[in-house]
């Protein structure tokens, strides 16, 4: 068998594409060469749905998209929006490529968005999250994705974004940027958010978010917006997380039972907070139980149950 081969290449736009050649298994004992194909690019959402820019404002999208459509058929793939983390300061570097290529790997089309922090408030990161779901799934027929099996998994602050898009995705701070069916993530994944606004929670955060304006800090805490029509919802945390403590995921988690909102939620005992991927990819020997990294597979596992997998499937919603 050959050795494999990556090597880039560039096209009329500028976009990056990795060509992969592989060998796939077929049917008995016959190999066929095919060529995978990673599709990546950075999108001005803005600039792209004409919408007037806050000074300053980001709201770019980074794309890991892999290209097999041979393999695929007639099939399609399902896709994932990653919020990284940061506080509302800053958007960490950590919990975007380790972890979009963590779901690339299993089959998905993944996301990243570079969204407007600090002194942006809300609905800033918000309405950039809205063009982003919509602007994914306007890919559906270039690159075969399911336009109904869609997740957004956020970090930290960026959990309490993914949060508020999963509750806030008919609210009139986004009305004008899409429908609900556009906007909606179809599952959610919360790592260590950053859920409540009151108590022990990450200060800074709601701070960058509101800009001290406390009947938006409660309006925001994340267990007063859940609704029985949200998406399903996975959530992690661990135990000894200093910087959000465990309480953000605990009480949300009572929050969604409560509305009847299907959940999963794993506490695991060691660890601290920003993990991310919770191994030598994305932290410096990580000190954790032996189960966090296991977390990836765990999320994949309770989306599947929500049917995330390639498969036949529509291409509009």
């Amino acid at each position: 068998m050959d050795d494999l081969v990556c090597f880039p290449l560039t096209n009329q736009q500028n976009t990056d594409i990795i060509v992969v050649s592989l060998w796939i298994k077929q049917t008995y004992t016959m190999y066929k060469r095919v060529k995978y194909m990673m599709f990546t690019d950075s999108v001005d959402l803005y600039a792209h749905f004409a919408i007037p820019r806050p000074a300053g404002a980001v709201g770019h999208l980074q794309c890991w998209i892999p290209e097999n459509l041979t393999i695929l058929g007639h099939r399609r793939r399902p896709a994932v929006l990653i919020l990284p983390g940061g506080a509302y300061e800053h958007v960490s570097t950590r919990e975007a490529e380790p972890v979009a290529l963590r779901f690339a790997a299993r089959g998905y089309a993944a996301f990243v968005l570079q969204y407007s922090c600090g002194p942006h408030p809300f609905p800033v990161a918000l309405r950039e999250t809205a063009m982003a779901m919509k602007y994914i799934r306007s890919l559906s027929d270039r690159f075969a994705l399911r336009p109904d099996r869609v997740a957004a998994v956020g970090f930290s602050a960026g959990g309490h974004l993914c949060g508020t898009l999963g509750m806030l995705y008919d609210g009139a701070e986004v009305a004008d940027i899409g429908t609900s069916p556009e906007i909606r993530p179809d599952a959610l994944g919360l790592c260590y958010p950053v859920a409540v606004s009151w108590g022990r929670t990450h200060e800074g955060s709601f701070q960058n978010l509101t800009l001290g304006d406390d009947a938006l800090r409660s309006r925001l805490s994340l267990e007063k917006l859940a609704r029985p029509d949200m998406p399903p919802v996975f959530l992690w945390h661990t135990r000894q997380d200093a910087s959000v403590p465990c309480r953000n995921s605990l009480i949300l988690a009572q929050a969604l039972e409560e509305q009847n909102v299907p959940f999963a939620l794993h506490i695991y005992h060691r660890g601290v907070h920003g993990l991310s991927v919770a191994d030598e990819t994305s932290c410096l020997a990580p000190e954790v139980s032996w189960d966090v990294p296991g977390w990836v597979e765990a999320m994949l596992g309770f989306f599947r149950e929500f049917d995330f997998r390639i498969a036949e499937g529509e291409g509009t919603v």
